[in-house]
């Protein structure tokens, strides 16, 4: 926790985006420059996924080839550039975010890394195994039919017809169910143990979402977030209980799992892992005025880096 707690406290200073630094006149050390330049370029989410995916596989005696692990940065990151840049055609600058704005001023290399990275996912996606492949296939298809959704409804012509959607729950599911897929696939007895992590992984990613929504929308005094789909809505009245929830349920499922004989259960360095994940997201709610937006951002998907923490603690 140390470790992560020093770089929130580093980037706790105000930041402006990076793209107004030089403009401002302001000279921030290399280290915050690295964590927000992570952050616009995609690598946050790809760097969380491919991280996630080796620790639940590593905590569970289960060894991963390198290159499932690289398929699941590239296709992470994929799918975040891609939407970044879809949401950077909006027309109402003023709402973007700077990592949107950052997307569509350099769309042309983002474009050239995309046609790159599919190319490169091609060739990695032969060599997953085949197991592993047909619980992808099964996730794609929700998950593709949802990215259509999404941004068809971000457009004014069909806004009204197309059903508001809970963007930010839906995405911590899909995102947990991702990184455990290559370790139950190669051992699928370990389904039913690693689930109740599985989801708890989940609502910890859906945090994460949910609190980047809060900080990025203001409040409306009598309807809260008028934008948002009612279950988020409703996330977003509780987020604080459901954040110390997740982080109960998390600490609990690690000393279950830490005591004598627990073979079937989910190992304690997993669960401690999303424990403290959810910890940290709470302490970085507690001093987001004192952060730039974009730190602040950038350092909630790196609250999610726990498992650094505790790669020590593995058995060899």
């Amino acid at each position: 926790m140390t470790a992560i707690k020093l770089v929130i406290v580093a980037n706790s200073t105000p930041l402006h985006p990076v793209e107004a630094l030089p403009a401002a006149g302001i000279r921030p050390r290399r280290s915050q420059n690295l964590v927000i330049y992570w952050h616009l370029l995609s690598l946050d989410a790809p760097s969380v996924a491919m991280l996630w995916t080796w620790f639940i596989a590593r905590s569970n005696g289960v060894k991963l080839p390198h290159t499932s692990i690289i398929a699941m940065g590239v296709a992470v990151w994929l799918l975040y550039a891609a939407d970044r840049l879809l949401d950077a055609r909006s027309n109402e600058a003023s709402h973007l975010e700077p990592r949107h704005r950052f997307h569509r001023r350099h769309r042309s290399a983002f474009h050239a890394g995309i046609a790159l990275a599919s190319l490169a996912l091609v060739f990695l996606v032969y060599r997953i195994t085949p197991a592993a492949l047909q619980l992808y296939a099964i996730l794609a298809a929700p998950l593709i039919a949802y990215f259509v959704l999404i941004h068809l409804r971000r457009k004014s012509a069909t806004a009204r017809s197309t059903p508001r959607l809970p963007k930010e729950i839906a995405v911590g599911l899909f995102f947990s169910a991702a990184t455990f897929i290559p370790t139950v696939a190669r051992n699928p007895s370990l389904r039913e143990s690693l689930l109740p992590a599985a989801l708890l992984f989940g609502l910890v990613c859906s945090l994460n979402c949910l609190f980047i929504y809060a900080w990025e929308h203001p409040v409306v005094a009598s309807a809260g977030y008028p934008e948002a789909h009612s279950a988020t809505q409703l996330a977003l009245r509780f987020l604080p209980w459901l954040t110390i929830s997740a982080i109960a349920g998390s600490l609990g499922l690690a000393i279950y799992g830490s005591l004598p004989d627990s073979s079937g259960r989910a190992p304690w360095q997993l669960a401690l892992a999303i424990s403290l994940a959810g910890a940290l997201l709470l302490q970085l709610h507690t001093r987001r005025h004192s952060l730039d937006p974009t730190a602040l951002r950038a350092a909630a998907d790196l609250c999610l880096l726990t498992p650094l923490l505790l790669i020590l603690t593995l058995h060899s």
